[in-house]
């Protein structure tokens, strides 16, 4: 993602909202249009975030509005430039890197492209907080509405960059729910080695999946962060018949 080139950027291009513009000649332009906001979508892994971004997309874009998907460069699980969910839905996405400027990035893209209705960001916790600044910008002073989903917290229970200032500053905090394999509501999410057992050590950032990471409630993330039991990794799969195969399990 470039850092942006400095032009002077068409504003009128980027209002979905109202905004009002001065002319050095003393004239007075108004765009009207909605107000936009700063939605954060967060849940615990594997709860659907990147199937429910790629559906806002395509909700956008069935009403003839265009919309920019952004992800983080780290994240190549399906290849540079791509968004996909764990139910094979996809999507073309820029990425970025933690030194880039979003607001930057926006006000090329309009010039280059026109009008843009929303602007949707994958795996948000990744975002430095500068960014997350720069996103309430592409809101407050261009109007485009930005949809961040992502997951709050880490395999050790704290919070991501990006997750605690979107938390802080965003308009809207609405969570995806996922359930534990207990049955109760999952809300954390612990990592896990190939004999199930929490790993509590290491980089706060490893790219993985299924293999790697389960949801689970806070009392089941207690109990395995205690060493009292262990976790299968494999989420499992739907038979055609309407049972589960392979549900990951806990042993004390």
């Amino acid at each position: 993602m470039p850092r942006g080139s400095g032009r002077t950027h068409s504003l009128a291009a980027a209002c979905p909202g109202p905004v009002v513009r001065h002319a050095s000649n003393g004239t007075r332009t108004t765009y009207n249009a909605p107000m936009a906001k700063l939605y954060f979508y967060y849940s615990a892994m594997n709860a659907g975030k990147t199937t429910t971004l790629l559906q806002s997309a395509h909700n956008y874009r069935e009403r003839g509005m265009r919309v920019a998907i952004l992800s983080p460069r780290l994240d190549r699980r399906a290849g540079g430039g791509v968004v996909a969910s764990r139910i094979g839905l996809s999507a073309p996405a820029a990425t970025f890197d933690r030194e880039d400027d979003i607001e930057a990035w926006v006000r090329d893209d309009i010039d280059a492209n026109g009008r843009l209705h929303c602007l949707l960001v994958d795996e948000a916790q990744f975002l430095a907080r500068a960014q997350v600044w720069q996103l309430g910008e592409v809101v407050d002073a261009l109007r485009v509405p930005v949809l961040c989903y992502g997951l709050r917290t880490d395999f050790r229970g704290e919070l991501f960059e990006g997750s605690q200032y979107l938390l802080a500053w965003a308009d809207e905090l609405v969570e995806i729910k996922t359930i534990c394999h207990t049955g109760s509501k999952a809300t954390m999410t612990v990592r896990v080695d190939e004999a199930g057992h929490a790993v509590q050590a290491g980089p706060q950032v490893e790219i993985g999946g299924n293999e790697r990471y389960v949801s689970v409630s806070r009392a089941e993330f207690k109990k395995i962060a205690r060493g009292e039991g262990r976790i299968l990794p494999s989420q499992g799969s739907l038979a055609f018949d309407g049972t589960a195969r392979d549900h990951p399990s806990s042993d004390a």
